[in-house]
């Protein structure tokens, strides 16, 4: 009995590791956003090997983004992300 409770310990704890999926089962390069949809990540990530002798890393330029201007008519405003009455 011990050996069985054992057994099932252990592959009750395999499949949990395993079923855990990085990043909300979206895939690799991709990650859930605010309303759950599947986003690609941000640019490379460079990583610079620990060695005794500094080195020089040249990253990509960070990519700025910047939101176009929100347009509401008259009476509305801007919230939660659409434009809702006052």
């Amino acid at each position: 009995m011990k050996t069985l409770f054992a057994v099932v310990l252990v592959a009750g704890t395999l499949a949990g590791f395993s079923a855990a999926d990085a990043a909300g089962g979206c895939g690799p390069g991709f990650h859930r956003g605010p309303y759950g949809g599947c986003r690609p990540n941000g640019g490379a990530v460079v990583v610079a090997p620990r060695v005794v002798v500094p080195r020089v890393v040249v990253a990509p330029a960070p990519v700025v983004v910047v939101p176009r201007a929100r347009v509401c008519p008259r009476g509305f405003a801007w919230r939660a992300g659409r434009c809702r009455p006052f």
